[in-house]
């Protein structure tokens, strides 16, 4: 396989050489699952998806591909230079596509793994599997760092035993703390692109071809994703765009591909009012109020695999240690990804960039690990940014950071989630009582007419995709709020 590398910016971004070319990898599948998920053997793909994809026109596969990577010195905003080239690596995508071509929509999302809880977590898709399946993408996931492997190795050692992205430092006393365990996952990910793009005697999307292909991660995922833009990307030329979901990460100025963040209330308050950046031709970034880094729609996605696959949930046994136990908010974060992903796909196929959406209002920008002060209404719930219906025609106390706060428990109001750990990144979504919803709505059909109003306006703003602002609505109007 050769890769895209092209022109580089030379001295001016200090570049010390060009990055040597890489074999092409071997890949092999679909690999055989024949288990039913859940069962004991664990010979089915990990984190299999439990929802009816057959039903939505989908199948799911898992290849297996191996080859050699490169390693780069990242870091900065400027091009990496090789470390080190020829370091053997082996480990697995997982693609789940639209069966029928024509329901395909050309766009490829291929999303970096999220590592933090110790096993390869596809938080992008647990945002917005709905409309990825409605909409007609295909998704790809790719498990490239050593913290997943480990986890994937551990589960199930036969089907995954094999696998090698490098040493996971922390298991490992001899490497130095400033080594970089997942030194070869920004190239695996270059390969894996390179391989969806260029396929050979196995085609991982069976005919597919997109026209544009999407990287994108989440928190943590997104962090690396966004060192790749940084460092990798430029030489390699593969993806046509980013979404990084909760990164608060600096981007160049002089990518050629577009990169869209989208941020949680938390993620602004709790790093990223220090980080922002302008809005330009190739950068927007988008800030949602009310949400949380981890809201209850990424929780219930996530927690049944957990407990089918791994027979824990973190965020279950956590949330009992929280002083509010309704962690995580219910703000349309996966419907603003929907949202942003519409937009992205467009931008990078050469269209018109995103609409330029209003900041959160912050009114003390701090560095972290201070939390910035965020505007409030008589409510508590944070102004300015992405205002959803679950926000601007509220029916709960959508947190979405914990931490103590005098001016909610003077005001009565209990929904930050304080505690260890998690707690604050979860924030909370506490429901309104029935006194506070009546001095809110006259009737049913003024709470109605007021979500609808929210809907509207986003889906006029391009905030909201309009089907899932009709599925606010009919929720509203399936509700008994306002309803003496």
């Amino acid at each position: 396989m050769k890769k895209n590398i092209g022109f580089l910016m030379g001295a001016a971004l200090g570049l010390l050489a060009l990055p040597a070319l890489a074999a092409a990898p071997q890949i092999s599948g679909p690999i055989a699952a024949p288990d039913v998920p859940g069962s004991p053997s664990h010979n089915y793909i990990f984190f299999s998806s439990n929802h009816e994809l057959a039903a939505h026109g989908y199948v799911e596969e898992e290849f297996f591909i191996k080859g050699t990577a490169n390693t780069y010195k990242t870091g900065g905003l400027a091009n990496a230079p090789v470390l080190a080239s020829d370091q053997p690596y082996y480990t697995r995508i997982v693609v789940r596509r639209p069966i029928n071509p024509k329901r395909f929509n050309g766009a490829a999302i291929v999303e970096w793994s999220n590592v933090s809880n110790f096993f390869d977590a596809e938080n992008v898709w647990f945002y917005d599997w709905e409309d990825m399946m409605r909409s007609g993408y295909v998704w790809v996931g790719v498990s490239n760092q050593t913290i997943g492997i480990a986890a994937l190795k551990k589960w199930n050692a036969r089907r995954y035993g094999q696998f090698d992205v490098g040493k996971v430092v922390a298991n490992d006393p001899s490497l130095k703390k400033d080594v970089d365990a997942d030194a070869m996952s920004f190239d695996i990910f270059t390969q894996a692109g390179e391989l969806l793009k260029h396929p050979g005697s196995i085609d991982p999307l069976h005919g597919l071809k997109p026209k544009v292909f999407l990287a994108a991660g989440e928190s943590q995922g997104a962090s690396r994703l966004a060192i790749y833009a940084n460092n990798v990307q430029p030489q390699a030329n593969v993806y046509d765009g980013f979404l990084l979901l909760s990164s608060s990460n600096p981007i160049r100025t002089d990518l050629k591909v577009p990169v869209f963040k989208v941020m949680a209330e938390h993620d602004v308050v709790t790093s990223g009012a220090a980080t922002r950046q302008p809005d330009t031709d190739k950068f927007r970034e988008w800030e949602i109020a009310g949400a949380s880094h981890v809201d209850q729609h990424l929780r219930a996605s996530r927690e049944a695999m957990e407990l089918r696959d791994d027979g824990v949930s973190l965020e279950a046994a956590m949330a009992p240690l929280c002083s509010v136990a309704q962690v995580g908010t219910r703000a349309l974060t996966g419907e603003v990804v929907a949202a942003a992903f519409a937009h992205l796909t467009s931008w990078a196929e050469g269209g018109k960039a995103p609409p330029i959406a209003p900041k959160l209002d912050i009114t003390q920008v701090n560095q972290p690990p201070m939390q910035s002060v965020i505007a409030r209404n008589a409510d508590h719930l944070a102004q300015g940014g992405i205002q959803t219906p679950a926000v601007a025609a509220p029916i709960a106390f959508n947190m979405g950071v914990g931490g103590p706060s005098k001016e909610a428990v003077d005001a009565g109001i209990h929904g930050e989630a304080v505690g260890p750990g998690a707690c604050i990144r979860w924030g909370s979504s506490v429901d309104m009582s029935i006194d506070q919803l009546n001095a809110h709505y006259a009737s049913h059909a003024d709470y109605v007419a007021k979500v609808r109003k929210s809907a509207a306006d986003n889906v006029a703003k391009g905030y909201l995709l309009k089907a899932d602002a009709d599925i606010a609505v009919r929720t509203a109007e399936m509700s008994a709020v306002g309803d003496r």
